[in-house]
């Protein structure tokens, strides 16, 4: 007998409980009704545990109560209930598809979990459950120093790996999309708008010019970015709760956002750290460059061009460029006004970006370049400090 749930004298929380069972009731019964169409046989789910997802989909664990088939015995389903506006990106297309695209590899390339069924009307995907691994994010905010490492190099292979495997995929990727029914996503002019617009809201906010050629250099980076060179799939979305610490690797997750673009782009977090999720912090010192080459030593292969140290500092340099100056953008508007801003909010974050953007500058001999960051990292300080700077991830103090 289904589960109802009287609202008709609940207050707000019980109406928000009631929503969320009958939320998790129907992802259930998509999973079913895709299993049993992909499996040919009735597949029965019990147990159904909202995983809690911050998208638009219900994310549900559920166990398998009997199959005669042999899948895991539990699984995890992501059901969209609602359909985007005709035209407009739908995320359920979008991860469906990344999954699609990695289940074709091999399980030695696959960096996420497997997708055992998905179907494009009930807007629902029923994929492998990696279980109850750890994130990133725990290892980050955790007590284990050593432990963090490893799993930050981990991940960073990992998103080597990711890379490598989908190089030559991208007719692939826009040919599923379109055989799902989604618009295929171009590159984001978002980085060309915000190097465009950043110079005047420096002078604006801040009382620091960009010279021409400091313009150039960033409008250079973000072009840089829609070519058509080192183009792979990325997840975009990388923050460290979408990456599970598994005994074989960092595996990724959440792929509603996912697209193929200039790799160079995901590699800018290794120097960045995080730099496009919420509340980020730092990384020790060293930690960058060893995640730079974890990273590289997966790439080498496909693109030998990055095997080269001056070439690989000349891109990432690039691509910290555009991270840093994106992040400004959209991020600087937003701060409070005044000093006494703490060392874990956005404010001390942008104080250490630029420092460290005007150093990287600074060792490839642009000088022009590091002098202008320096200028932008001391005029945060001096308007949101004083004495900035990004605190490091718990499990490194």
């Amino acid at each position: 007998m289904p589960m109802t749930v009287d609202t008709s004298s609940a207050d707000d929380s019980t109406v928000g409980a009631g929503a969320g069972i009958r939320a998790v009731e129907a992802a259930v019964e998509a999973g079913e009704a895709v299993l049993a169409h992909r499996f040919g046989s009735t597949i029965t789910l019990v147990d159904p545990e909202d995983l809690a997802g911050s998208g638009p989909a219900t994310v549900v664990r559920a166990h398998i109560a009997s199959s005669p088939f042999a899948l895991p015995r539990t699984l995890v389903i992501k059901h969209y209930p609602v359909a985007p506006p005709k035209g407009e990106v739908d995320p359920f297309a979008q991860e469906a598809v990344s999954y699609q695209l990695f289940t074709a590899l091999s399980p030695d390339e696959r960096m996420c979990p497997e997708l055992l069924a998905h179907d494009g009307k009930l807007r629902v995907l029923v994929i492998d459950d990696l279980g109850r691994a750890p994130t990133l994010r725990d290892k980050l905010r955790g007590s284990d120093a050593r432990g963090a490492e490893r799993s930050l190099l981990s991940w960073a292979r990992s998103l080597g790996r990711l890379h490598a495997s989908t190089a030559s995929r991208e007719a692939d990727f826009n040919a599923l999309l379109r055989r799902l029914g989604g618009p295929a996503k171009g590159d984001d002019t978002t980085p060309v708008v915000a190097c465009a617009q950043l110079p005047a809201l420096l002078e604006e906010t801040l009382g620091v010019r960009t010279s021409n050629a400091v313009r150039r250099r960033a409008e250079r980076s973000a072009e840089h970015a829609r070519s058509a060179s080192y183009r792979a799939f990325s997840p975009v979305d990388l923050n460290p709760d979408n990456n599970l610490v598994t005994s074989g690797g960092v595996r990724f997750l959440d792929f509603e956002r996912g697209r193929v673009r200039n790799a160079l782009v995901d590699a800018a977090h290794l120097r960045v750290p995080f730099v496009s999720c919420d509340n980020p912090l730092a990384l020790p010192a060293g930690m960058s460059e060893a995640m730079v080459a974890a990273w590289r030593a997966e790439v080498a292969g496909v693109w030998p061009a990055l095997a080269d140290d001056t070439a690989l500092a000349e891109y990432l340099l690039d691509s910290q460029v555009l991270q840093v100056w994106l992040a400004t953008w959209e991020s600087l508007p937003t701060l409070p006004p005044g000093p006494g801003s703490p060392p874990t909010g956005q404010a001390a974050a942008l104080v250490s970006w630029w420092s460290e953007l005007g150093k990287h500058a600074g060792h490839a001999g642009l000088d022009e370049l590091a002098e202008h960051s320096a200028a932008v990292a001391g005029a945060l300080d001096a308007r949101y400090g004083p004495g900035l700077e990004l605190a490091l991830y718990p499990a490194f103090r």
